[in-house]
């Protein structure tokens, strides 16, 4: 057997641009904003490249090969991968948790996020929560279009980790790519877009109404500080352990012995080219390549000068 590796999936974005290409892609026309990286999600499920399943979709694989992934109880496989490319800013956004999505978005998942920040440019920032402490008070700032004053806004650099979870107020600013990983969900509830006009001539669409109802208020910050892993035989940073997804980042320089932490793992190459090499097998990988080592893949090293962002649930 051998790893999952995955065709990525491209996404044109109004805000969107070509910086995808540093990671090493291929790129269709127009204003590529995501690449889905590890996704079996309806809306662009990824194709395995490579063995015994290679053009099967990674849901059908779920689906078909349950034992591939531990026999897991979940339906649906539970998280995605995307790098994004922000080179204008996104909509101020918000997204609901599961319970809320089920109700209202026909059995979808909610999402939690998190993103590690691939580049920034210099001066570079994100809106993170808001200082709404009441939803009376928020519900003010929203009528008045007060966003000056509702919108927290962050300064970021390469390197930085946020967990953003459902109900946090967010969005991405303009010359930022991050690696995000989420539950494996599609929705998201426009706040405010900087009234720009979409391809058919009319300002996008906000969700101004379901926003209110799903957002966080108050002052403290759901974010995590990064923990670092030092012990005998591993070294890298554990960006984030929740209920949803686990989430670290490996810096190898040279041999890594991966203690695999559950049954299946979903890694993404964000730099550097090496190999990896499963119960004898060689797989080369570069920068901007997607995975999944299996609960058949049992003896795990890293070859290589890379960096890996690694997710499990």
């Amino acid at each position: 057997m051998s790893p999952l590796m995955l065709k990525p999936v491209f996404k044109e974005r109004i805000w969107g641009g070509r910086n995808l290409e540093k990671m090493g892609y291929n790129l269709p026309d127009g204003q590529i904003g995501e690449c889905w990286g590890i996704s079996a999600h309806q809306n662009g499920p990824n194709v395995i490249a490579n063995g015994l399943y290679e053009g099967k979709t990674l849901d059908q694989v779920w689906s078909e090969h349950p034992e591939l992934f531990g026999n897991p109880s979940e339906e649906k496989f539970p998280l995605l991968t995307k790098i994004l490319d922000a080179n204008d800013k996104l909509s101020v956004q918000v997204h609901p948790d599961d319970t809320y999505a089920s109700e209202h978005e026909n059995g979808e998942f909610g999402k939690t996020e998190c993103w590690y920040i691939i580049d920034a440019k210099e001066d570079a920032e994100i809106i993170y929560g808001t200082y709404a402490n009441t939803k009376q008070q928020l519900e003010e700032f929203i009528k008045n279009e007060d966003w000056n004053h509702l919108f927290k806004r962050v300064k970021v650099e390469t390197g930085d980790f946020f967990y953003v979870p459902s109900g946090t107020v967010h969005a991405i600013g303009s010359g930022i790519m991050i690696l995000e990983t989420q539950q494996n969900s599609d929705t998201t509830y426009r706040i405010y877009d900087y009234d720009r006009i979409g391809q058919d001539g009319e300002k996008r669409e906000l969700h101004l109404d379901k926003s209110i109802d799903v957002i966080t208020v108050g002052s403290q910050s759901p974010n995590v500080p990064p923990k670092k892993i030092d012990d005998e035989e591993q070294k890298g940073i554990l960006l984030v352990e929740s209920e949803f997804f686990t989430v670290a980042k490996w810096q190898i320089n040279g041999t890594f012995n991966f203690r695999k932490p559950r049954d299946y793992c979903l890694v993404s190459v964000i730099e550097g080219n090496g190999e990896i090499i499963t119960d004898g097998n060689v797989f080369e990988v570069v920068k901007g390549d997607h995975l999944i080592l299996t609960a058949d893949d049992l003896d795990n090293h890293i070859n290589g000068q890379l960096e890996v962002i690694v997710s499990y649930v």
